[in-house]
């Protein structure tokens, strides 16, 4: 074979010296390979000895890695058995396996690399004019309007999967980013035959685009696409879990029901999935008949053909565009940096590119999924599951195990290890109490230490006895014949004792918190409800977190130093007139500076002519002892003003509550309903509102981004606060702390971006289409005295501004919405 053909000139140096510095002994290599196939350069991976070499996998999985190459000293270059078995991984992975000598003039070639293939780049101007006028988009819609930022948007994400780099897009409302990201993604997947993923943050816009917008990109580009909407496993029916449950009905008496009407639903269900069921079981249940990976039997099981999960999977194996939300594919990273890898299947097929739409929720997003926690609710639970004394007698998978395996006997002890677990969760429940006392939630850190004490103690006990309690658990598994595995209970058995194993790590992890400073500790007080309560020897419960002080380090090397293209957009990214806030705090600022391409693509809705902005100059600041009757006093009049319509956003529930009922006392002859979060579910609350036309809503929290009400039903928008972080939030605490650590202004580089975004998205629920109108009144004055309340109103669209006495502002208010 022609060593030129195969490796160039360079290579060929890049490996003589290497071997000759390893001292001619065997030596590891990854090679690329040019679009000829010629390896143009080679990575060390591993140097052994004169007739054996270790095998870098980790290097292997790189994208990069399109051969492997070692040496054999003795010039002999035919392939010895260990040589095959990794030359078959090779093929199988499509990566080339060559042999050479020590200087590089001979190769044996056991697999021929493969090819990189021909990228075809997206035609740019074409994709734009698909949605021009008298583009395919004008010719299919009935209120075709051509909107210049929404094509010059999609150009440039046109441009960002052509160059391979990272664009972060702010698309403000009405600008059309679906279709933006929809035409070049697919036009991209289809014409290169890889997959995009398209990763939101809510249910609302993955069905969306899944039932309307994917189906029109269709229409528009003349083609048809494949597919997919892909959930996280446990949303889906494990059939083989359901069969079993439902053979033993008789120990879930309470839920017998339930498990039936699944049972009969499932029969003819075409995805299994829980959304798509006409009534919604209990939680308890649908953990005894959902998938878990660890209950998975793969091939083994009987129903094996039938699975749901299998199903979804290979419709994403064979789709273009998968969609996703952020939850499932952080678990899907999460997955390849410990191990899988990017170049095969995961929890998600292999991808090269991602779009992360609402992308201004990314950082909860993986600090929401990265986070763990426990209860003395999910212990009880778990451990009851595996064994409990009832009515005089033992049940639980473990009796099962314990008939199946040899050694029976390990079982005995389950009684006084599992009453051990009961003891230390009462003590640790008692600790937390003392700790906590008045307090909601408290942090583990050097001031807190010393009063941490005696909690960490029954930490330790908590930890202990799980962990003997576990060990038992498996002496008992591990009496089990082979051909015994396929029992229920053994399967079962493993998914509790993952979660089990888990909850151990994070108590360990308590007690080692101070060198584990990347994570926060901390402890959060909650009530029960009054129907628990009743039933619980205290209303009060604690829940023990660990969170990642910051995923930006994450996100840095497991997205974007991973992906050939990534898309960020969202309507709110932007803090005052940069983008920087959010590009540190997700990570993209540790990433190459010219792969970065951002820019902002206002709404093309009329905000100046549609938009009146008041803020009252004679209200008192929110830190006066007269705020709270102040904004009670206003928010009537300002309701009336309006004649309803109106979505009050509070920063506290318990400030919602009391404006709520002075609210209600003073509107006695209103005619519409004033809602409050928390009074039904919040899908239905939402369509009251945009059905009942003079309705009001008073809401917090979840209700500042995606309430979609345009038209009449929503005139006005109250903010009450400044939507600042409250002060005593444990990771918001540790985060500010390391901001100051290092010489920084945590309030204005955490505090005011933050609340900034918060109270875009707030404003934002005003105007959803081109002809609504309306007013956003924000009580809080500090946005005009107040240095930084520059920063607020620069990152506002262009829009009438009122700083009037609120007596002038309930004048004008309603002229503006009805004249």
């Amino acid at each position: 074979m022609e060593v030129n053909s195969y490796l160039s000139k360079k290579a060929q140096k890049e490996l003589k010296d290497a071997i000759e510095e390893a001292g001619g002994n065997e030596v590891f290599f990854t090679g690329q390979i040019t679009a000829e196939g010629i390896v143009s350069s080679v990575k060390i991976g591993a140097r052994g000895k004169e007739d054996t070499v270790l095998v870098n996998f980790s290097d292997t999985r790189e994208p990069s890695s399109a051969v492997l190459i070692h040496n054999h000293p003795s010039g002999h270059l035919m392939p010895s058995d260990a040589d095959l078995g990794v030359a078959s991984n090779c093929a199988e992975n499509g990566q080339g396996f060559y042999i050479i000598n020590n200087d590089a003039t001979d190769i044996y070639v056991v697999v021929e690399a493969v090819k990189p293939k021909t990228i075809k780049k997206i035609d740019v101007e074409n994709a734009g004019a698909l949605i021009s006028a008298g583009g395919a988009l004008s010719k299919i819609s009935e209120h075709f309007e051509e909107r210049p930022v929404q094509i010059a948007l999609l150009e440039n994400i046109a441009k960002t999967f052509n160059n391979g780099k990272i664009g972060v897009f702010e698309a403000g409302t009405g600008v059309g980013k679906s279709y933006s990201y929809l035409i070049p993604s697919v036009l991209w997947a289809i014409s290169n035959n890889e997959k995009v993923v398209i990763s939101t943050g809510t249910i609302n816009l993955q069905q969306q685009l899944c039932e309307k917008d994917i189906p029109a990109v269709e229409k528009i580009i003349g083609k048809k696409i494949k597919f997919v909407l892909m959930k996280g496993r446990q949303n889906y029916i494990c059939k083989r879990r359901l069969s079993d449950a439902a053979s033993v009905l008789d120990l879930f008496e309470d839920e017998t029901d339930e498990i039936k009407n699944i049972a009969h639903w499932a029969e003819s269900s075409a995805s299994g999935s829980k959304s798509d069921m006409t009534f919604m079981p209990s939680e308890n249940v649908w953990t005894k008949v959902n998938s878990e990976s660890d209950a998975c039997m793969g091939m083994r099981c009987p129903f094996h053909n039938e699975c749901f999960v299998m199903k979804v999977r290979k419709e994403a194996a064979a789709a273009n565009i998968i969609v996703v939300n952020h939850h499932l594919l952080f678990a899907d990273i999460e997955s390849r940096m410990n191990g899988a890898g990017y170049a095969d299947a995961a929890v998600l097929p292999p991808y090269k590119h991602i779009i992360f739409d609402e992308a201004h929720g990314i950082e909860n997003a993986a600090t929401s999924f990265f986070s763990e926690s426990l209860t003395r609710f999910k212990i009880n639970k778990l451990v009851n599951q595996m064994y409990r004394k009832r009515k005089n007698s033992n049940i639980g998978h473990l009796c099962t195990l314990a008939i199946l395996s040899s050694n029976e006997e390990k079982a005995d002890s389950a009684f006084e290890l599992t009453s051990k677990i009961k003891n230390a969760l009462t003590n640790l429940e008692i600790a937390a109490s003392d700790l906590l006392q008045d307090k909601y939630t408290v942090r583990l850190c050097d001031a807190s230490a010393r009063d941490f004490g005696p909690l960490l103690v029954a930490v330790g006990e908590l930890s202990r006895s799980l962990g003997t309690f576990t060990d038992m658990v498996r002496e008992v598994m591990e009496g089990i014949a082979d051909e015994d595995h396929d029992a229920p209970s053994y399967w079962e058995s493993k998914i509790i004792l993952r979660r089990l194993d888990s909850y151990v790590i994070l108590l360990k992890n308590f007690l080692q918190w101070d060198e584990k400073r990347d994570n926060v500790y901390w402890i959060q007080k909650k009530r029960l409800s009054p129907e628990l309560s009743r039933e619980s020897a205290s209303a009060d419960f604690y829940i023990f977190n660990e969170t990642p002080l910051d995923i930006s380090y994450l996100m840095n090397e497991g997205v974007f130093e991973q992906m050939e293209s990534v898309i960020c957009t969202s309507a709110t990214i932007k803090t005052g007139r940069d983008f920087n806030y959010w590009m540190k705090r997700s990570g993209l600022m540790l990433s190459d500076r010219e792969r970065i391409s951002a820019a902002e693509y206002p709404s093309p809705f009329p905000y100046e002519k549609n938009m009146l902005f008041a803020v009252p100059s004679d209200a008192p600041l929110p830190d006066s002892s007269q705020y709270q009757q102040y904004i009670e006093m206003v928010i009537p009049r300002l309701i009336s003003a309006a004649e309803g319509r109106t979505l009050v956003l509070f920063t506290s529930y318990e400030s919602l509550k009391s404006a709520h009922r002075t609210a209600i006392a003073s509107l006695k002859g209103f005619s519409g309903r004033i809602m409050k979060q928390g009074d039904d579910d919040s899908s239905r609350l939402l369509e009251a509102f945009r059905e009942e036309k003079e309705s009001v809503l008073f809401a917090t929290d979840s209700f500042w981004q995606g309430v979609d009400i345009p038209g009449e039903a929503l005139s006005q928008v109250i903010i009450v606060k400044l939507p600042f972080t409250v002060p005593n939030d444990p990771v918001f605490v540790a985060r500010s702390e390391a901001i100051e650590s290092r010489g920084g202004s945590s309030f204005m580089e955490l505090s005011v971006p933050e609340a900034v975004i918060k109270f875009r998205q707030g404003i934002g629920r005003l105007i959803r289409r081109s002809d609504d109108k309306g007013v956003v009144i924000v009580l809080d004055r500090r946005i005009y005295e107040k240095r930084y309340g520059s920063i607020f109103i620069a990152s506002m669209p262009p829009c009438k501004k009122m700083y009037e006495p609120i007596s002038e502002i309930t004048k004008k208010i309603n002229s503006f919405i009805f004249d």
